[in-house]
């Protein structure tokens, strides 16, 4: 199983440029990171979050986070590229089983959870 290094994923909150809110910085536009969900400010911007994120985490390919934009940008290949459709991550996807996956919950699960 992959393990993710913690400092890599940090937290979105939709709202902003997470760096940029955190020292009381600004930005022009944002993007998001198509890995993780991290939310940066475009190269325009005076800190270029979304492009430090990608070479601090690896994750290279961020969206655009502006409305009415859909366009993807891969920050290795520094070009234009085709990506799907971003997941509603305020949730989980209807339909899954609590506790999931179905096929890997074992008949005591209820002694186990953490208290």
């Amino acid at each position: 199983m992959a393990t993710t290094d913690a400092q890599a994923i940090r937290p979105t909150n939709g709202e902003g440029c997470v760096e940029c809110l955190a020292n009381g910085g600004w930005w022009f536009h944002l993007r998001r990171c198509e890995a993780c969900g991290h939310i940066g400010c475009c190269d325009s911007s005076p800190e270029r979050h979304a492009r430090g994120h990608a070479e601090d985490s690896g994750h290279h390919v961020m969206r655009s986070f502006e409305p009415g934009e859909d366009w993807v940008w891969d920050y290795t290949l520094n070009a234009f590229v085709d990506g799907p459709e971003p997941a509603d991550a305020s949730h989980r996807p209807h339909g899954h089983a609590v506790p999931g996956p179905a096929d890997a919950v074992p008949a005591n699960w209820t002694a186990l959870l953490r208290r």
